[in-house]
């Protein structure tokens, strides 16, 4: 069982704060979860876990957004403490993105609470407009963040303090057959989020890529980036005679004109 730092607790916090604000404002991905689970691997020195822990968190929120005023999971929140978890258990990956899940969706609520605090700075942005005095009133988009940020630090530095014991007592008391399922639950992860991505993409125009793809996965062995450099090579060729049609069309069009 491995015990967590003061350090990495601090650093853990400051990340999940600065990681919602950066998905409000800055936009430097930070908030993704498969960024949320590399950092928190790498302050936790297990890089790989934090990888595979926000990798298929990331999968299970491809195509989504909340625009407006919805919330939706946050599974940047869930990558920091799951892969946090994962790595003091000593249970793996997959223990560590089961358990994610249904901090993500624990989060909303906090979410929400955050959202609603942040309508009366905006109802003090409105009245400074009132009067006149915009250059305070612009400053109130930055005191919003506040609320946002605790939203996150608050719960994520609890759990890191009060959560060695309680990760001990999970994996001291749980019995091994709901472990186990825990774990199985995790590695069909990235299966669902293949499949939630797959519901965006035009399969049915491409399915012969798919097949490609599944061939070279499947029975030649070639990895994830050897796939990526074929898959780059075909659509480089494809987008090259693409253009060349377009310029023989408009060549033709213009030869017709002149005629």
């Amino acid at each position: 069982m491995e015990h967590i730092q003061f350090w990495q607790i601090i650093l853990l916090t400051l990340y999940s704060g600065f990681a919602i604000y950066d998905g409000n404002n800055t936009t430097l991905g930070l908030v993704k979860p498969s960024m949320a689970g590399f950092f928190a691997g790498l302050i936790m020195g297990d890089v790989t876990t934090g990888l595979f822990i926000g990798g298929t968190l990331n999968l299970l929120v491809l195509g989504v957004g909340n625009f407006g005023g919805a919330s939706i999971p946050d599974y940047m929140t869930g990558a920091v403490l799951g892969t946090t978890f994962a790595i003091m258990s000593g249970e793996g990956a997959e223990f560590g993105a089961t358990i994610a899940v249904p901090i993500g969706l624990l989060m909303v609520q906090l979410d929400i609470l955050a959202r609603f605090t942040n309508t009366f700075i905006h109802h003090k942005a409105d009245s400074l407009i009132e009067r006149g005095n915009i250059k305070l009133a612009s400053r109130m988009n930055l005191v919003g963040q506040l609320p946002i940020s605790l939203s996150r630090m608050i719960p994520v530095f609890l759990a890191l303090v009060l959560g060695s014991a309680f990760v001990n007592n999970v994996v001291q008391h749980v019995p091994e057959s709901i472990m186990n399922g825990l774990k199985v639950s995790g590695g069909m992860l990235p299966a669902l989020g293949i499949a939630i991505l797959m519901r965006y993409l035009p399969i049915k125009k491409n399915i012969s890529f798919l097949i490609l793809g599944f061939f070279l996965a499947a029975y030649l062995s070639v990895p994830i980036l050897g796939a990526a450099i074929i898959g780059l090579a075909v659509a480089i060729y494809i987008f090259n005679a693409d253009n060349q049609k377009a310029q023989l069309a408009q060549k033709t069009s213009g030869d017709m004109g002149d005629e």
